[in-house]
């Protein structure tokens, strides 16, 4: 079966074909789809939603799309769901760290808690519409380290291997992946709803 994903992103549709490889799956630009969505939700499953629903009713048939960024807790979930455009889009993301640890400077021992959250939505050939949510939890770093990753990575400590994202391998990290995690509910909602 075919299915539709609103990226580009190489790294995510390599997962993708990786977690899901019975279908036959092409991006917007193999799909020949150019769309300017407006991520306007409020919640990184709102946002995914409205990605997936602009390209199903471009394309139809199956649909999946995404959405991801940092939730900290002591920012009240900020930057959340606005994440990817924290401090604009355009800021360099070595600036948006610091500042995300400078606004956490007055945080007390366990208030710094944070994860990264990836959530899938997916649109059936039928226009049924649901979600799936994958997490990497860990805590605001007191200084960003590591190389391997990149985005909020160098600021995600992940306490159970005593360093940050990015400094695990690549390998290590797709292993506790939030949006790995995410995409195998999926495929597991994709079997219950008789499409795998």
């Amino acid at each position: 079966m075919q299915l539709t994903l609103a990226t580009k992103n190489a790294g995510k549709v390599r997962e993708i074909k990786k977690i899901l490889p019975e279908f036959d799956i092409q991006t917007m630009t193999e799909a020949g789809i150019e769309l300017d969505i407006e991520e306007n939700g409020e919640t990184f499953e709102e946002n995914a939603l409205i990605k997936a629903r602009a390209i199903w009713k471009v394309c139809g048939g199956l649909v999946i799309a995404d959405d991801s960024g940092l939730e900290i807790d002591y920012l009240g979930g900020q930057p959340g769901v606005h994440s990817s455009r924290f401090m604009g889009e355009d800021t360099d993301y070595m600036i948006k760290n610091r500042e995300l640890i400078h606004r956490l400077e007055k945080a007390k021992e366990g208030e710094r808690k944070a994860r990264f959250v990836a959530v899938i939505a997916c649109i059936l050939p039928d226009g049924r519409e649901f979600t799936t949510r994958g997490t990497m939890e860990g805590e605001i770093a007191m200084e960003p380290s590591g190389t391997e990753g990149f985005g909020y990575d160098p600021i995600l400590y992940l306490p159970d291997y005593g360093c940050t994202s990015a400094q695990i391998s690549l390998e290590e990290k797709n292993k506790i992946s939030h949006r790995g995690k995410a995409l195998k509910k999926m495929r597991e909602r994709l079997n219950r709803e008789g499409v795998v």
